[in-house]
């Protein structure tokens, strides 16, 4: 897999939303927007996490759709854009990656929900110990920008 470029990652890092594309075992498609974290690790590696948080859901959390999804069919992608009126900044990286479901009770789930705290300022005063995490694990990178440079 070729890393993202330092801007890439910065882009990636740095967005506020992405919107998280998963399918259930017949291959049916759910895209939701999601906040995320990316971790890196000390061998260049990357994790992304999203929780999931206390805002008002239709289901419980571990019955909700994408949950459902990731159990049933662990391929998942994250995109993460920009769009505006000037067409020469748009650019986006889709994260091809295989999804799982960290419980809750994990010390990457605290690690995770830390690291959301972070970067949320909403998720600092939010009940989310113990909250199941989804953990996206990259595969693979595309990224495109408007200059056609693919640095996003």
């Amino acid at each position: 897999m070729p890393p993202l470029t330092e801007s890439q990652a910065r882009f990636l890092a740095d967005a506020r939303v992405g919107r998280l594309a998963t399918a259930d075992a017949a291959g049916r498609p759910h895209v939701i927007p999601v906040c995320f974290a990316v971790a890196r690790d000390e061998h260049g590696g990357a994790a992304i996490y999203s929780v999931l948080d206390r805002k008002p859901k239709i289901a419980e959390l571990t019955r909700l759709r994408r949950v459902r999804n990731i159990l049933s069919n662990p391929q998942a992608a994250l995109v993460v854009d920009y769009y505006g009126e000037d067409w020469q900044s748009l650019r986006y990286i889709l994260v091809s990656c295989r999804a799982e479901l960290l419980t809750g009770g994990e010390d990457e789930a605290a690690q995770a929900v830390a690291l959301l705290r972070r970067k949320y300022e909403q998720y600092r005063d939010m009940d989310l110990d113990g909250s199941p995490v989804i953990k996206l694990i990259p595969r693979r990178y595309t990224a495109w920008s408007f200059s056609g440079e693919g640095d996003a």
